[in-house]
């Protein structure tokens, strides 16, 4: 049996290693490329058959209540539900006998030459998890192995036959006896054609409790193993691969191909679109080319008033003079600051506060802000912002508090719609005191931004 099972072995291996030489489907052919992860394109549910050998040797012998296992033949089928390309769940039943002789010794061992138990039916429910379907050359491979576990229950009846000969007994006259079990493998799915599979599968089912064999010997449960082969029937459209054969990453792969494939063929009809436009473009230069001298005397602009030269009627204004729409200087606007301006800029300035030590404007200064910078708005005034401070602290940190404040006015009044270009914000820190700096009260004055409008 060990050398039976080294074979079964060695082969799997050979197997595996040729994977790649009994790949089907190269990724070059796009005949029968599927969108990876697509919904609904392939056929996940399949039923099966099987046979194989029934025995209670396994690779996880140990200690077990008879030393000699014979092999039975064992048969069942399944039915299975392929989840993604990796994992599937399977719903699978099996029936057969399990056959031993040689009872190891005990108090009650001479009674027991040998037992054969009659498994009436045992169904599990595994999940199977396909381990090598991932490859960038192949389409879909020939060959998944995978590997099994999940959870069981069988009825079965053990009959034992006595040393001396003596008539087979069952090890419970009353009935058959019900058990879980926990069936674990691996296997080898071989591809046949686009809707069957070949399976070759070693299972071993390790059952909870140590009445299998009619025999309680030591303190481990029996088990025994299922080596099967058998066919696997895809159910579904004939037009849709099996998701377990199908290979994602390989189709991932195909796709981008495809499109990069599909940009090429875009980009050089692109290409020849620009050189056709490049042939456009060049006889639209010669045409454009007779046409630029025109053009420049019809725009042209010399003394840079904004008026062409075609509709101004006073010629070579100086630089920056403001110019009617014939080109001729404007008359002067003589600017008047009333004496309502000047008290809305008296009330700005009492009304202006700052946090203490900071650049930052108090809220109850806005309204007379606000109104400051409608002044300069509607009326086109200049302003001068001079930022004082008292002589606390250093000559350098006053001179930037100052700046700064006054900085922080300029600001907020451009925010408004102020024209900055019409206001100048200077610093001056403590070199302009407008009172004493020994008092508090004086500090206080002191510390300003005073605003001149012109």
């Amino acid at each position: 049996m060990k050398n039976i099972f080294n074979k079964t072995l060695l082969l799997a291996t050979a197997l595996l290693t040729g994977n790649q030489l009994m790949a089907q489907t190269d990724s070059t052919s796009r005949a029968d490329y599927v969108q990876p992860f697509t919904k609904g394109a392939f056929r996940t549910w399949s039923i099966g058959v099987n046979g194989g050998l029934l025995t209670p040797y396994t690779i996880f012998r140990g200690h077990d209540d008879y030393a000699t296992p014979n092999s039975n033949i064992g048969y069942g089928g399944f039915i299975r539900d392929q989840f993604s390309h990796s994992f599937a769940g399977q719903l699978s039943f099996f029936r057969g006998n399990v056959e031993g002789s040689g009872a190891m010794p005990s108090a009650t061992s001479s009674i027991r030459e040998s037992y054969k138990t009659n498994i009436d039916y045992a169904v599990d429910l595994t999940g199977q998890f396909t381990l090598a379907n991932i490859s960038w050359r192949n389409q879909k491979n020939g060959i998944q192995p995978f590997f099994m576990a999940g959870f069981g229950l069988m009825q079965f009846s053990p009959r034992l036959r006595a040393a001396n000969g003596g008539p087979e007994t069952y090890y419970k006259p009353n009935g058959n006896i019900k058990q879980a079990y926990i069936p674990v493998g691996l296997g080898l799915k071989f591809n046949l054609s686009p809707g069957v599979n070949l399976n070759m599968a070693y299972q071993v089912n390790f059952v909870d409790g140590d009445n299998f064999d009619g025999y309680n010997y030591g303190s481990n449960n029996d088990k025994f193993s299922y080596a099967s082969i058998g066919l696997e029937f895809a159910l579904g459209k004939r037009s849709k691969p099996q998701l377990v054969s199908h290979n994602p990453v390989n189709s991932m792969r195909t796709e981008y191909m495809m499109k990069d494939a599909a940009l090429q063929s875009q980009l050089d009809a692109e290409r020849a679109a620009n050189q056709q436009l490049r042939s456009d473009l060049d006889a639209t230069k010669n045409n454009l080319s007779s046409l630029s001298a025109s053009i420049s005397r019809l725009t042209a602009d010399s003394d840079g008033d904004g008026v062409l030269d075609i509709n101004d009627k006073c010629p070579n204004t100086p630089a920056g003079t403001k110019v009617d729409g014939s080109g001729c200087p404007l008359a002067p606007t003589k600017v008047i600051i009333t004496e309502e301006d000047r008290r809305v800029v008296r009330e700005a300035i009492k009304n202006l506060e700052f946090e203490f030590g900071k650049a930052v404007i108090r809220e109850k200064s806005y309204p007379s802000l606000d109104r400051v910078a409608d002044i300069l708005i509607n009326k086109n005034f200049s302003l001068k912002l001079a930022g004082h401070t008292d002589n606390i602290g250093s000559d350098a940190a006053n001179m930037k508090l100052s700046k700064d404040r006054a900085e922080a006015v300029k600001e907020y009044l451009v925010g408004k719609g102020a024209n900055p270009s019409r206001i100048e914000a200077t610093g001056y820190g403590k070199t302009q005191p407008i009172a004493t700096n020994k008092t508090e009260a004086g500090r206080q004055k002191n510390r300003r931004v005073e605003f001149t409008l012109f």
